[in-house]
């Protein structure tokens, strides 16, 4: 890889950032990611501008010359300033020196020099600096070895592994991220830092775990970051749960599949066919009421009945441990959580065209990425098992087509209100009215009548006989 960075710097961004570092005569540097993925080929948007000295007094003129002095964000208390151009986000600081309290991730900050700034840095290959200056314009400062490592696909801390963990446990989630994205192998000595100080995880915010673990689950395959943390140990501190899928039991020679390693196939199977970060998460938590409801039974074997209800109520508990949002996203993974096992479920027996429409009725919009989501789970080393497996699952697809086609009942509102029985009986709210509003519903998904508001109406009024209502006269 070239020392030389010169040909990547066309932006006139840069051009303007040198001018100005200029005229104020501070040593000014290009930072961070975007030298390490322009290298790697890789798009980046996010610029980091390290100055030796007025990091800030260079963001106010480089602002300035952009005419988007208005559009400039100072952090005092961070001595970072922050710039949106086109759609570059480039950030300022001055040169810094760090040390760190045992209780707290948050550094003590002074004024540094280059090497103070570079050596603070999590990896080597995000401790490499260009020099933006006129003089030496484009010169690729590489004081820890970063591009070769760059080049071998190697994660190495700059100073110690074991301190740069300690001082700030993050890194060792970053660590893993990274090696997940770029498919990069850790150093060996970062590697067992990592395992010795992964308790200190616990000074981590889960605000802060939870966008790492994020970034671990998009990436294009998944279960390398996963493997990682729970072999570091960092897992069992982050997100028990899952680590507790781990392991096989034997009883009279019978053992069911490992589901920690299950589960890591599945998320790996939907990472190729979707990007959506909360099916991805509905595959990570498909099974994991599983340790909770594994019983031995000496005829069937080994069950989990029920861990798709139980594993749906522990949905809630831990978005909130990992502070993920508890809204509809979450909503969504509870939904197909508790109905993974729906559509195979079906080819059990005949495949009726009433559950079809239960199926559908309750997994409304989401049906497909339900579908994608229990494909993804047919896994098995037992190739014929797995052939059956798929050809029972294409039968439900194509049922489900045909009876949503014919049916419409994807997101069907039942055709009878509360409102329409209270104005047709002249009633107020009551417990008879719940009763026709789930009886008609029940007869449309269960086939007994279309899904028609006439039919529906005059089912409504049948019904409503047997509690003695009668219609109003209009």
């Amino acid at each position: 890889m070239t020392h030389d960075f010169h040909s990547y710097l066309t932006h006139p961004v840069f051009s303007v950032i040198s001018e100005e570092a200029d005229m104020l005569g501070i040593d000014t540097y290009l930072v961070g990611g975007y030298v390490r993925d322009v290298l790697l080929g890789r798009h980046c948007n996010d610029i980091d501008i390290m100055s030796v000295g007025k990091g800030l007094d260079l963001a106010e003129k480089v602002a300035k010359r952009l005419q988007l002095a208005d559009k400039l964000v100072v952090y005092k208390n961070f001595g970072t300033a922050l710039i949106h151009h086109e759609n570059l986000e480039i950030e300022f600081v001055g040169a810094r020196k760090e040390s760190y309290r045992a209780n707290s991730r948050k550094p003590i900050v002074e004024d540094g020099s280059l090497e103070d700034d570079l050596s603070r840095r999590d990896f080597t290959i995000n401790a490499l600096a260009v020099k933006l200056n006129q003089k030496d314009f484009g010169k690729m400062i590489d004081l820890f070895d970063g591009l070769t490592h760059l080049q071998h696909g190697l994660l190495k801390t700059p100073l110690d592994p074991d301190i740069t963990y300690s001082d700030d446990p993050l890194r060792m989630m970053r660590a893993i991220r990274f090696a997940t994205q770029l498919h990069f192998r850790i150093d060996d000595n970062s590697l067992a830092a990592i395992s010795a100080n992964a308790e200190r995880i616990k000074i981590v915010s889960s605000e802060r775990i939870a966008d790492e673990l994020n970034k671990i689950i998009l990436a294009l395959r998944p279960s390398i970051g996963f493997s990682m943390l729970s072999e570091t140990g960092l897992l069992r501190h982050i997100f028990p749960e899952m680590e507790e899928l781990k392991g096989v039991e034997y009883i009279k020679g019978k053992g069911h599949k490992d589901n920690f390693w299950h589960t890591l196939q599945v998320l790996d199977n939907v990472a190729t066919q979707s990007s959506n970060l909360w099916l991805r998460w509905a595959s990570i938590l498909h099974d994991i009421a599983k340790p909770a409801t594994k019983k031995f039974e000496p005829i069937v074997g080994w069950t989990f009945h029920g861990h798709e209800e139980l594993g749906a109520r522990m949905v809630p508990r831990i978005f909130r441990k990992l502070s993920l949002p508890l809204n509809d996203k979450m909503k969504y993974v509870q939904k197909l959580v508790k109905l993974h096992l729906r559509p195979i479920a079906l080819v059990k027996e005949e495949i009726t065209d009433s559950a079809i429409r239960r199926l559908l009725f309750e997994a409304g919009d989401d049906i497909d990425d339900l579908m994608l989501l229990c494909s993804a789970d047919i896994t098995s080393k037992n190739e014929e098992k797995v052939k059956r497996y798929i050809k029972n699952f294409q039968l439900v697809q194509t049922k489900l087509q045909e009876v949503e086609e014919k049916d419409r009942i994807r997101n069907f509102q039942p055709p009878v209100t509360g409102e329409l029985i209270m104005q047709t009986f002249g009633i107020g709210p009551c417990r008879e009215i719940g009763i026709l509003k789930n009886s008609v519903k029940d007869a449309i998904l269960d086939g007994l009548i279309e899904n028609d508001p006439q039919q529906a109406f005059q089912y409504m009024l049948s019904l409503a006989e047997q509690f003695g209502l009668k219609p109003i006269q209009p």
